[in-house]
């Protein structure tokens, strides 16, 4: 079958950009609406895309403290993604749901349990984006201080191996419920984990059925070296950000070619980076819809946007027309996202209102402003060109511009042939070309019952 692009609609209440909420177009309660984030839902499924995505921080977004940009922030509020799916799932039929769960601060057999409910809630369409959390938001969670990041990214690769043995408590028809002999569970088909590691020890089973996916999809979106090597290492799909072909190339072929050291192949990896469409009929018009974002900006969280890219750098003297420093060379939050501004700070030398600009639109991903046919020459370009196997859709504001893709860039891609005009199959894993992973338990218990036993081999070695 000819490769064809994958698309993932990532939502944000009001939409991505930092001022959407005050935009007339968007949903101002949109956080906590149901009926919103349906019809959005429905509107990803709509075009076909393959998933629908959310963010999610444990501690909440923006610094209560500073409450002069915390009473301005659009995101204070929203829904825990896993419930929000749950929901929805009851309203769609193929598209998949994206939910993010931290390997930081939850522990596994809870992640285990929420998402196989999941799973077998919407019949096969969940995922889990595993993130390490770069915030500290230890605070919240009666631990005494956020993990350094090495150690975050060690113990995210074990939580990940417990999840899924957990997940392979159960063989797939291992539920025998048979009235008549009053059997419900064939034991011989309960496997137990007994992981005994540096950061958990869970003995298992599950207390759900294995997950009709198997597993439900693993996300990843860490894009520093130690996130490339737990994405090569575990994840199916990865979310990343890259603001040129040159970046987005060298990160494709980089977490590709890392899969051969874990046995795996390079199909069995989709690299999705983010993208930021404004749409106009017109170049000129697509411009202006742009300005009229910006302009809604409100100074106080263009400085705090700037801070948190310059933690420890003292920004006071300093206007948002002067040119803009060079950033900190290491940080205990997001290490990709710290380079990614860098690398803009040291290629294009803007000025703080140049580089607030640039990140307050979609946080460090691309932004394409023009014509719904330059959109998808934009698509295209990094599709066909080693870039990318797909792409996180990120409209400015919701709804409209979730609409405004779905109804015109959507068939320009289809008619190109790049996309699909109808799903494959109704899982996730299906849709996504992704295999059914086998149960790793099952497997084990096997070997074990082939392997001969210390006294026989002693003996017939004589």
């Amino acid at each position: 079958m000819t490769r064809q692009i994958k698309l993932g609609a990532f939502l944000q209440a009001t939409g991505h950009h930092v001022a959407a909420w005050l935009h007339p177009d968007s949903q101002a309660d949109a956080g906590l609406n149901l009926a919103h984030y349906r019809a959005l839902a429905q509107e990803a499924e709509r075009g076909k895309f393959d998933l629908v995505f959310v963010a999610d921080s444990p501690g909440g977004y923006g610094n209560p403290n500073d409450i002069e940009v915390y009473q301005r922030d659009g995101k204070t509020a929203h829904f825990e993604p896993v419930t929000l799916w749950s929901a929805l799932s009851q309203a769609t039929q193929n598209i998949g749901f994206v939910a993010t769960s931290t390997t930081t601060y939850e522990d596994p057999y809870t992640t285990a349990r929420k998402f196989a409910s999941l799973d077998w809630i919407s019949g096969g369409r969940a995922a889990w984006n595993v993130v390490t959390t770069g915030a500290d938001v230890s605070p919240n969670f009666s631990v005494p201080a956020h993990l350094e990041h090495s150690r975050r990214y060690e113990r995210a690769e074990e939580y990940i191996d417990v999840v899924k043995g957990l997940w392979d408590s159960y063989e797939d028809d291992a539920f025998l419920r048979d009235r008549q002999s009053g059997v419900y569970l064939d034991p011989a088909k309960l496997h137990l984990l007994n992981h005994k590691g540096e950061h958990f020890q869970v003995r298992g089973p599950l207390n759900i059925g294995r997950p009709p996916q198997g597993y439900p999809v693993i996300v990843q979106a860490g894009a520093s070296d130690a996130g490339r090597e737990l994405a090569a290492r575990t994840a199916e799909v990865i979310f990343t950000a890259n603001l040129t072909i040159e970046d987005a190339r060298e990160f494709y072929a980089d977490v590709k070619a890392r899969l051969a050291t874990f046995g795996r192949r390079p199909e069995e990896l989709l690299v999705m980076p983010g993208i930021f469409p404004v749409l106009g009929g017109t170049e000129a018009e697509a411009q202006a819809n742009y300005e009229e974002l910006q302009a809604l900006v409100h100074p106080s969280v263009a400085w705090s946007i700037l801070k948190r890219h310059y933690a420890g750098v003292d920004l006071s003297g300093l206007s948002l027309e002067d040119k803009a420093p060079p950033l900190p060379a290491d940080t205990n939050g997001s290490k990709s996202r710290l380079k990614l501004v860098s690398d803009l700070v040291e290629r294009e030398q803007p000025t703080l209102r140049e580089l607030y600009r640039a990140v307050s639109t979609a946080r460090g991903h691309r932004t394409v402003v023009g014509t719904p046919e330059q959109i998808a020459d934009a698509i295209q370009d990094w599709f066909d060109h080693g870039a990318a196997d797909g792409f996180n859709i990120m409209p400015p504001v919701l709804p409209t511009a979730l609409t405004d893709f779905v109804d015109q860039v959507v068939p320009i891609l289809q008619r190109r042939g790049l996309f699909r005009t109808e799903y494959q199959g109704p899982t996730l894993r299906e849709n996504l070309g992704l295999a059914r992973p086998a149960n790793s338990l099952a497997r084990r218990a096997a070997a074990d019952a082939a392997a001969p036993s210390a006294e026989f081999a002693q003996a017939a070695l004589g």
